[in-house]
């Protein structure tokens, strides 16, 4: 379907890329960026995440083979949405970033591959899970106590939810010594 926009003679990334090339990328991110609003901000999603993960991958496949068309404002360089207006705002410290996706034993394994070869060996142990679509969150302690909770948001600033987190059972009020004097914990 995008093999047409595959380019022998490479542009600038500051320059205009041609219109024929521009255009359906183009129309491909402000697709997402649509699905992104109707599911972080509207809360009213009209595909189901499968579909959203297939137009990010096919996004960032384009952008891979033309690097030129690859836009700081493109959809995969953020991580998250904006802050909602109506909460207050956190900055991370360090960036919360988003998780990868596998999806196939081919993608799995290279990733795998990725990981051993940075970490420079092959005995990695690794816990696996289902990937259940939800918040993240982090969670800050001082002395013990839970001070802050906050959203990814976009990455480097996220919602502040502490009151929404106090709520949640499951989430400790005060951690149990010994604990560090500040913890950040995210999930």
């Amino acid at each position: 379907m995008f093999d047409s926009f595959k380019t022998s003679q490479p542009t600038k990334v500051n320059e205009k890329a041609p219109m024929d090339q521009q255009s359906p990328i183009s129309r491909l991110r402000e697709e997402i960026e649509r699905h992104n609003h109707l599911y972080f901000i509207e809360a009213q999603p009209e595909i189901n995440d499968h579909d959203f993960d297939q137009l990010m991958q096919t996004l960032r496949q384009l952008e891979s083979d033309n690097p030129h068309l690859r836009t700081q404002n493109s959809p995969t360089q953020r991580v998250g949405s904006e802050p909602v207006k109506e909460f207050g705002t956190v900055p991370h410290e360090v960036p919360m970033l988003s998780l990868g996706n596998a999806f196939n034993d081919d993608d799995l394994k290279n990733w795998y591959q990725r990981v051993t070869n940075a970490l420079g060996r092959n005995d990695i142990n690794l816990t696996c899970e289902l990937k259940y679509d939800g918040l993240a969150v982090s969670l800050f302690y001082q002395d013990g106590l839970f001070t802050r909770g906050a959203t990814r948001g976009n990455g480097t600033t996220g919602e502040d939810i502490t009151s929404n987190l106090r709520t949640i059972r499951s989430i400790p009020l005060r951690l149990k010594a010994p604990y560090p004097s500040s913890l950040e914990v995210r999930g």
